[in-house]
């Protein structure tokens, strides 16, 4: 295997909704050529777009000139087939927090991508890698990368190694995302959850527990963690803004893993994510958004 740590050039995206975008951006501003997958052309349609009002905010900003815009538009390109994956050398996997979905990406990528050391990386926040990294026949360069909403402002991320993981593929990955992102790594052992979402979930889920019982309204919830913690969101508008179907997704990941109660998603949540009030991306949460946050 080709242990170099600095052979990342072509990094390809699986998901284009409000993760995958992100990633997509950080990708391509670090001079990487990037390729981004939808499943149909009005998903990528929809994610080209809000890939770029966020490059434009970022102009506005002084993040970005308009040179350097110019520069990333060049090193983004889309597609609606995965076979286009067959040149990358790093491959980050963002699509929907559903595991039979991720592990029947994994075999595709597995079969298409032709280059033998090339990395398979999941932004999975409580699907263990090893159920993924089994599903190709090469385990030992499959990691979890997982970024935080919104990507280009949250420079954090957790890197994951399964058991299977092997030693140069850690090196490489690790290199990649301090040195060529800029993030911030923290590590993280192969368990749903993870570092974060292990702390930051059953906290979620006692606000919104309090909030079912009738105990406080969500603003008061929300103000008591602002004004008498110093959080910069309270636990409600938080779930909004992750989404609340994440939210459940991930809770039902670390129940299925630890079975312990503080884990187990109320009532009130499941009803609202089969009710589509799933958060700022639906304009219904525990908060009604404006139609244009949504997009």
């Amino acid at each position: 295997m080709n242990t170099s740590k600095s052979d990342i050039r072509k990094v390809g995206v699986v998901g284009c909704g409000l993760m995958g975008s992100g990633i997509a951006e950080v990708c391509a501003r670090s001079g990487l050529h990037t390729l981004v997958y939808e499943v149909d052309k009005a998903a990528l349609d929809t994610g080209r777009e809000r890939l770029e009002q966020s490059l434009a905010r970022a102009v506005e900003r002084g993040k970005l000139t308009a040179e350097d815009l110019e520069r990333v538009g060049a090193s983004l390109e889309f597609t609606t087939d995965l076979e286009d994956f067959a040149d990358r050398d790093l491959v980050i996997e963002a699509a929907p927090e559903d595991e039979e979905l991720k592990i029947g990406i994994f075999s595709t990528l597995d079969r298409v991508v032709r280059r033998p050391d090339a990395l398979f990386a999941s932004n999975t926040s409580s699907i263990p890698i090893m159920k993924l990294g089994a599903a190709t026949s090469r385990p030992g360069q499959v990691l979890g990368l997982h970024f935080f909403n919104p990507v280009p402002v949250l420079d954090l991320v957790e890197l994951v190694p399964s058991l299977a993981t092997d030693d140069a593929a850690w090196s490489k990955m690790r290199h990649f995302a301090s040195a060529v992102l800029g993030r911030h790594v923290i590590v993280s052992q192969d368990r749903a959850g993870f570092v974060v979402n292990s702390l930051l979930v059953p906290y979620l889920l006692a606000a919104i527990r309090m909030f079912e019982s009738g105990f406080a309204v969500a603003r008061d919830i929300d103000e008591g963690m602002v004004r008498g913690c110093g959080h910069t969101m309270g636990p409600l508008a938080l779930a909004d803004h992750i989404g609340l179907d994440t939210t459940l997704a991930v809770a039902e990941s670390l129940h299925a893993e630890f079975r312990e109660p503080l884990y187990a998603p109320p009532p009130l949540l499941s009803r609202m994510v089969e009710a589509g009030n799933i958060g700022r991306k639906s304009g219904q949460g525990f908060y009604t958004y404006p139609v244009l946050e949504n997009r």
